[in-house]
Protein backbone atom coordinates (compact mmCIF):
# COMPACT_ATOMS: atom_id res chain seq x y z
CA UNK A 1 0.00 0.00 0.00
CA UNK A 2 0.58 3.74 -0.60
CA UNK A 3 0.01 6.42 1.28
CA UNK A 4 0.83 9.17 -1.39
CA UNK A 5 0.88 8.39 -5.54
CA UNK A 6 2.40 11.48 -6.59
CA UNK A 7 1.72 11.87 -10.68
CA UNK A 8 2.89 13.82 -13.41
CA UNK A 9 3.44 13.32 -17.36
CA UNK A 10 6.66 12.23 -17.47
CA UNK A 11 7.88 10.88 -13.77
CA UNK A 12 11.04 12.91 -14.30
CA UNK A 13 10.62 16.03 -12.72
CA UNK A 14 7.53 17.59 -10.98
CA UNK A 15 6.68 14.10 -9.17
CA UNK A 16 10.04 13.54 -8.08
CA UNK A 17 10.52 16.64 -6.78
CA UNK A 18 7.17 16.50 -5.06
CA UNK A 19 7.63 13.16 -3.57
CA UNK A 20 11.51 14.22 -2.30
CA UNK A 21 9.86 17.10 -1.02
CA UNK A 22 7.01 15.62 0.86
CA UNK A 23 9.11 12.35 2.20
CA UNK A 24 11.53 14.96 4.16
CA UNK A 25 8.55 16.78 5.66
CA UNK A 26 6.31 13.82 6.76
CA UNK A 27 8.99 10.08 6.95
CA UNK A 28 5.77 8.95 8.34
CA UNK A 29 3.95 8.73 4.68
CA UNK A 30 4.64 5.68 2.37
CA UNK A 31 5.35 8.18 -1.20
CA UNK A 32 5.37 6.64 -4.78
CA UNK A 33 6.01 8.43 -7.87
CA UNK A 34 4.24 7.57 -11.69
CA UNK A 35 4.14 9.56 -14.78
CA UNK A 36 1.03 9.31 -16.84
CA UNK A 37 2.94 8.95 -20.35
CA UNK A 38 6.35 7.36 -20.00
CA UNK A 39 9.62 5.62 -21.41
CA UNK A 40 10.24 3.09 -17.66
CA UNK A 41 13.27 3.20 -16.40
CA UNK A 42 14.66 6.87 -17.81
CA UNK A 43 16.80 8.07 -14.88
CA UNK A 44 16.25 11.29 -13.42
CA UNK A 45 17.64 14.38 -15.91
CA UNK A 46 21.14 16.32 -14.33
CA UNK A 47 18.32 19.44 -14.08
CA UNK A 48 15.84 17.27 -11.73
CA UNK A 49 19.12 16.81 -9.28
CA UNK A 50 20.15 19.94 -9.64
CA UNK A 51 16.84 21.35 -8.84
CA UNK A 52 15.86 19.18 -6.09
CA UNK A 53 19.50 19.63 -4.40
CA UNK A 54 18.85 23.72 -5.20
CA UNK A 55 15.70 23.52 -2.51
CA UNK A 56 18.07 21.67 -0.35
CA UNK A 57 16.70 18.30 -0.56
CA UNK A 58 18.46 14.90 -1.02
CA UNK A 59 18.77 13.37 -4.23
CA UNK A 60 16.08 10.08 -4.22
CA UNK A 61 16.99 6.83 -6.12
CA UNK A 62 14.60 7.26 -9.00
CA UNK A 63 13.80 5.70 -12.43
CA UNK A 64 10.59 6.58 -14.35
CA UNK A 65 7.94 4.92 -13.99
CA UNK A 66 4.44 4.08 -16.34
CA UNK A 67 1.21 4.17 -13.52
CA UNK A 68 -1.25 1.29 -14.07
CA UNK A 69 -4.86 0.44 -12.40
CA UNK A 70 -3.18 -1.44 -9.53
CA UNK A 71 -0.76 1.36 -8.83
CA UNK A 72 -3.38 4.04 -8.36
CA UNK A 73 -5.69 1.32 -6.22
CA UNK A 74 -3.71 0.91 -3.48
CA UNK A 75 -2.83 4.54 -3.28
CA UNK A 76 -4.92 6.39 -0.16
CA UNK A 77 -4.19 9.51 -2.32
CA UNK A 78 -3.52 10.17 -5.97
CA UNK A 79 -1.66 13.70 -5.95
CA UNK A 80 -1.24 15.19 -9.47
CA UNK A 81 0.73 17.83 -10.67
CA UNK A 82 -1.66 19.36 -13.10
CA UNK A 83 -5.52 18.81 -14.14
CA UNK A 84 -4.70 16.79 -17.28
CA UNK A 85 -3.21 13.69 -14.98
CA UNK A 86 -6.54 14.05 -12.92
CA UNK A 87 -8.38 13.65 -16.25
CA UNK A 88 -6.39 10.89 -17.03
CA UNK A 89 -6.84 9.10 -13.94
CA UNK A 90 -11.09 9.88 -14.74
CA UNK A 91 -10.68 8.33 -18.55
CA UNK A 92 -8.12 5.45 -17.46
CA UNK A 93 -9.35 4.30 -14.04
CA UNK A 94 -12.56 5.78 -12.46
CA UNK A 95 -12.10 3.80 -9.67
CA UNK A 96 -9.48 5.98 -8.41
CA UNK A 97 -10.51 9.55 -9.48
CA UNK A 98 -12.73 9.93 -5.81
CA UNK A 99 -8.87 9.93 -4.38
CA UNK A 100 -7.26 11.80 -7.38
CA UNK A 101 -6.87 15.80 -7.00
CA UNK A 102 -4.43 18.29 -7.98
CA UNK A 103 -1.61 19.62 -5.74
CA UNK A 104 -2.44 23.01 -5.67
CA UNK A 105 -6.32 22.07 -4.76
CA UNK A 106 -4.88 20.55 -1.85
CA UNK A 107 -3.54 23.29 -0.55
CA UNK A 108 -6.10 25.45 -0.63
CA UNK A 109 -9.14 22.94 0.50
CA UNK A 110 -7.87 20.94 2.52
CA UNK A 111 -9.84 20.61 5.72
CA UNK A 112 -9.12 18.88 8.80
CA UNK A 113 -10.16 15.49 9.28
CA UNK A 114 -9.14 12.41 11.32
CA UNK A 115 -7.79 10.41 8.87
CA UNK A 116 -6.14 10.81 5.44
CA UNK A 117 -8.69 9.35 3.73
CA UNK A 118 -11.61 11.30 5.52
CA UNK A 119 -9.70 14.39 4.20
CA UNK A 120 -9.66 12.89 0.47
CA UNK A 121 -13.57 12.29 0.77
CA UNK A 122 -14.35 15.67 1.61
CA UNK A 123 -13.04 17.16 -1.12
CA UNK A 124 -15.50 14.77 -3.25
CA UNK A 125 -12.72 15.22 -6.17
CA UNK A 126 -14.59 13.15 -8.46
CA UNK A 127 -17.16 15.44 -8.70
CA UNK A 128 -14.28 18.97 -8.85
CA UNK A 129 -14.49 20.55 -12.06
CA UNK A 130 -10.88 20.89 -12.75
CA UNK A 131 -9.35 24.59 -12.97
CA UNK A 132 -6.59 26.08 -14.97
CA UNK A 133 -4.62 27.71 -11.64
CA UNK A 134 -4.72 24.27 -10.50
CA UNK A 135 -1.07 23.57 -12.28
CA UNK A 136 2.01 23.72 -12.15
CA UNK A 137 3.77 23.84 -15.21
CA UNK A 138 6.03 21.22 -16.67
CA UNK A 139 9.54 22.66 -16.82
CA UNK A 140 10.27 19.64 -19.41
CA UNK A 141 12.24 20.67 -22.30
CA UNK A 142 13.72 24.00 -20.33
CA UNK A 143 16.45 25.43 -19.25
CA UNK A 144 17.99 24.70 -15.34
CA UNK A 145 16.32 27.87 -13.87
CA UNK A 146 12.76 26.75 -15.14
CA UNK A 147 13.80 24.07 -13.51
CA UNK A 148 15.27 25.68 -9.92
CA UNK A 149 11.96 27.59 -10.28
CA UNK A 150 9.32 24.61 -10.75
CA UNK A 151 11.33 22.53 -7.38
CA UNK A 152 10.60 25.61 -5.51
CA UNK A 153 7.00 26.43 -6.14
CA UNK A 154 6.28 22.43 -5.42
CA UNK A 155 8.91 22.60 -2.31
CA UNK A 156 6.66 25.42 -0.71
CA UNK A 157 3.36 24.52 -2.48
CA UNK A 158 4.68 21.00 -0.18
CA UNK A 159 5.41 23.06 2.72
CA UNK A 160 1.88 24.39 3.14
CA UNK A 161 0.71 21.00 2.89
CA UNK A 162 2.70 18.23 4.38
CA UNK A 163 1.68 19.46 7.99
CA UNK A 164 -2.16 19.20 7.27
CA UNK A 165 -2.45 15.85 5.82
CA UNK A 166 -3.83 13.75 8.31
CA UNK A 167 -2.27 10.62 9.39
CA UNK A 168 -3.63 7.47 7.16
CA UNK A 169 -4.90 5.33 10.26
CA UNK A 170 -6.36 7.31 13.43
Amino acid sequence: MVDVLILCTGNAARSVMAATSLSARRPDLRVATGGTFVVDGQPMSIRTRAAIEGVGLTIPRHASRQVHPPDLDEATLVMALAPEHVEWVRRTHAPAAHRTVTLRRLVEHLAPAPTLIDQVAALAPHEVELEPWEEVVDPGGSEADVFAACAREIDDLVHQLAPRLAPTHP
